[in-house]
């Protein structure tokens, strides 16, 4: 897309409106709510998603492991939320109810989770990377890190956005 046709940026302060409202908008999700997951970051394209451990996440309560669904519902969030940044960005001259319609459209076509460490740890961050925005597909590179850092996790997931 040439300069010329390319849709007029947001201000900083609608940016900021909209990344507000985008992160009200994954707050306000259920399951979200119920497994605490917060937005820490975002920026087209990308996402960081954070889980403070609590009792009721443990999928091994002796080791104190983090339950790998919980793993996997991490990394498809962090990959759907990095999908609405790249496609909040795309679309810079729609306001947040446009945006909204085409938000509604995405749903998760395959996830691939690679479980590499133990999930343990006080809190864990989910990092979504768009690779490619198409269309009517998406997909996403996605990683779960603890406290310390560690790679737990690995995540690839192809997204329908249309």
């Amino acid at each position: 897309m040439s300069a010329a046709t390319r849709p007029p940026h947001r201000s900083p302060e609608a940016q900021i409106a909209l990344e507000n409202a985008f992160a009200d908008m994954f707050a306000n999700v259920p399951l979200h709510q119920l497994l605490g997951m917060q937005v820490v970051a975002q920026s087209p394209g990308k996402s960081q998603i954070r889980v403070d451990m609590q009792p009721g996440l443990l999928g091994n309560t002796l080791h104190q492991r983090l339950h790998g669904g919980v793993t996997a519902t991490m990394l498809d969030a962090a990959g759907g939320f990095a999908i609405c940044t790249a496609i909040a960005e795309k679309y810079s001259d729609e306001d947040f109810e446009q945006l909204g319609h085409r938000l509604a459209r995405i749903g998760t076509i395959d996830l691939r989770i690679d479980y590499l460490h133990q999930a343990q740890g006080p809190c864990f961050i989910a990092t979504g990377n768009v690779l490619r925005l198409g269309g009517r597909i998406a997909s996403t590179q996605m990683t779960l890190t603890n406290h310390t850092g560690q790679l737990v996790a690995t995540g690839a997931g192809a997204y329908v956005v249309s």
